[in-house]
């Protein structure tokens, strides 16, 4: 595995437009953005504000024939994510490594299943605040991607590659040993934070002073601790405590990705959420009432919305 020079990225909510940025301060001709139709001409014609500094990244349609990119970034909602194998179809290469900074615990066999397993490498997105304004991304942190095989006691070869580009780009990055940990540990707090928010309609402010509004948050995050415990990831309390050092750094005046999905009227993530513990619940016979009161409540707040 050689240094990783061409990337595409797909994708360009807070997310993308994040780390796309850095990649693209890194070397601008090493990233190309897929996109097509009137999406990619708005995007030429407006380009993207991200911390008040402007971007027009190199777009490239999902059909365009072209030279297969070392690393794939897919960083689209979870709704879209079958329309974008498809779209990154013709970057993928014998040796491309795919990374999927979608929130929940199955995007990467989705993609492994169309690609094979062997072009996947497991990654997640935590405290990054991002948030954004159709054209304008603005956030306070980057957070960090946390990336990895299954298992990281010895580095693999693409693992080296991803870690020696988010150097270059300064990208933070943490490479855990139990990276099937991590991902549920990510998994447990979209459960607990993304969910509540949206319905309490709250920032994240209101977590880190409203003792109810954990309290909430806490027993939604719970059915995935002991969901876990069936699947041998063993979430535990202490997982939980190390969420709130995240939290209480958080900017108070951000908001959840699911908040600002209902703020636009747009559909959530739900279904990889709630509806990921609801069905993991009926797989092991592990009742889960809050994550179904809350599947319930938000796919009527949707409904009223759209």
């Amino acid at each position: 595995m050689g240094k990783i020079k061409n990337i595409s990225l797909i994708g360009l909510g807070a997310i993308g437009c994040a780390y796309g940025s850095k990649l693209y301060d890194m070397n601008p001709e090493a990233v190309k953005v897929i996109a097509g139709g009137e999406r990619a001409k708005k995007y030429r014609e407006n380009g993207f504000f991200i911390n008040g500094k402007k971007y027009d990244f190199q777009y490239v349609t999902p059909e365009e024939k072209c030279e297969p990119a070392d690393l794939i970034i897919v960083a689209v909602k979870s709704n879209q994510l079958h329309k974008a194998i498809e779209d990154i179809t013709n970057h993928v290469g014998e040796n491309t490594i795919i990374l999927s900074l979608l929130n929940g615990i199955t995007s990467e066999e989705i993609i492994g299943s169309t690609f094979g397993m062997d072009k996947i490498l497991y990654s997640l997105c935590v405290a990054i605040d991002a948030n954004r304004d159709k054209n304008n991304i603005n956030f306070s942190s980057y957070g960090n991607i946390t990336f990895g095989e299954k298992s990281n006691t010895n580095y693999s070869q693409r693992v080296m590659a991803v870690k020696e580009l988010f150097e270059k780009a300064s990208i933070p990055y943490v490479i855990p040993e139990d990276m099937m940990h991590a991902l549920w540990w990510k998994f447990m707090i979209n459960v607990g934070i993304n969910q509540c928010s949206a319905v309490l309609k709250a920032k994240y402010g209101v977590f880190q002073t409203n003792i109810e509004a954990r309290n909430l948050m806490d027993s939604t995050m719970m059915e995935v601790v002991k969901l876990s415990e069936k699947t041998g990831v063993n979430l535990n309390k202490d997982d939980i405590k190390k969420w709130y050092e995240v939290l209480y750094n958080m900017n108070p005046n951000s908001r959840t990705s699911m908040l600002q999905d209902i703020e636009s009227g747009r559909k959530t993530e739900v279904d990889i959420f709630a509806g990921t513990v609801c069905e993991l619940g009926n797989k092991y016979k592990l009742d889960t009432p809050v994550n179904r009161t809350l599947y319930n409540i938000i796919k009527v707040i949707e409904n009223k919305e759209n």
